[in-house]
């Protein structure tokens, strides 16, 4: 499979332009290398929206328990 034809494919499948996709380097990768890795040096890119949503949810000033 040429570059152009995974461009192509790519750009079906996603619906979006040609000339979008081949600017973003889409490749294939060779199933027999498993450690694959462009950047090994980049931590890997995730967020924890559960850990993100504890720290945004915070109250802004100090609220009392009531007792009743």
């Amino acid at each position: 499979m040429t570059q152009c034809e995974v461009d192509c494919a790519v750009a079906t499948a996603t619906g979006e332009d040609v000339c979008d996709i081949q600017s973003m380097g889409f490749s294939i990768a060779d199933p027999i290398d498993v450690n694959f890795d462009p950047e090994p040096w980049y931590p890997p890119q995730l967020v924890d929206w559960d850990g993100l949503e504890l720290q945004r949810n915070v109250s802004v000033f100090n609220q009392r328990h009531l007792l009743l």
